[in-house]
């Protein structure tokens, strides 16, 4: 997808590509071949460094963000974007999962607009995505899970918000609002034993995977201290009928574990 009203096509263009959750092969072929054009490269702070590999004759330059402590303000990077561009560069800019889930990629089109400088968006996957797929929990079920609703744990205002307008909730970067986000689903009418499901680093070698209920989601929080943490909420939570089976026959209760990677 191309856009920019009026762009300057003397001037460079900017592709904004979803690097995907974790390791690196999980970028998408069209993103891996796009990035390859880069004269430069502004990336993310949980982009695998191993992408490098796909252009390494590119600038790259570290604009990484995590949660809402900038290690590089936004202004910064839109004006990054722009001036490179107008140097007459392709100008890749590399996002964790997908630019447009909770990637201010609204900030960084408008930018552009406003500059007159072309871009194009290549979608990657998001780390809900991959939290369901570490666990083989698909996030909507026939007859049970119709909807998905996508949030933030936690608002810029620092407010920790829930609400039940899903089958299967998925909440992003909440793995220090654990207690507080049990709380509010609760005030928004999740029962206590609603199934819950923790994964941290989804995508990466290293993912952890707990089960847990909307009663004991607070547990969660030494095992997933310090790493990006999918919740799960709902339909999407719970266990598929041959993975119940396989706890049965070897005698073990829903516990956390570490999810098997090929890469593992």
């Amino acid at each position: 997808m191309r856009s920019g009203v009026g762009a300057d096509m003397s001037t460079g263009h900017v592709i904004f590509i979803g690097a995907g959750p974790g390791a690196a092969d999980l970028i998408t072929l069209r993103g891996a071949r796009k990035l390859a054009q880069a004269d430069v490269v502004l990336f993310d702070a949980l982009t695998d460094p191993a992408l490098r590999a796909f252009a390494p004759r590119a600038r790259w330059i570290n604009v990484g963000k995590r949660g809402f402590c900038d290690s590089t303000g936004q202004t910064t990077i839109n004006a990054l974007l722009v001036k490179h561009a107008r140097e007459g560069s392709t100008v890749v800019r590399l996002k964790g999962g997908d630019p447009s889930v909770f990637g201010r990629l609204e900030e960084e089109l408008d930018a552009l607009a406003q500059a007159g400088i072309a871009c194009e968006v290549v979608p990657g996957v998001t780390a809900a995505i991959a939290a369901a797929a570490a666990t083989q929990r698909p996030l909507t079920r026939r007859g049970s899970g119709r909807s998905v609703s996508l949030s933030t744990a936690m608002t810029r205002t620092g407010d920790v918000q829930a609400t039940r307008t899903a089958d299967t909730e998925v909440f992003y970067m909440a793995g220090k609002q654990l207690a507080a986000l049990a709380r509010r689903l609760a005030d928004a009418g999740w029962p206590a034993d609603t199934p819950v499901s923790l994964v941290s680093r989804a995508g990466w070698p290293d993912q952890m995977h707990s089960d847990h209920t909307l009663q004991t989601l607070s547990g969660g929080s030494m095992l997933h201290a310090g790493r990006p943490t999918i919740v799960t909420v709902g339909a999407g939570a719970v266990p598929t009928a041959q993975r119940h089976h396989v706890s049965a026959s070897h005698g073990a209760d829903i516990h956390p574990h570490r999810v098997e990677t090929p890469e593992s």
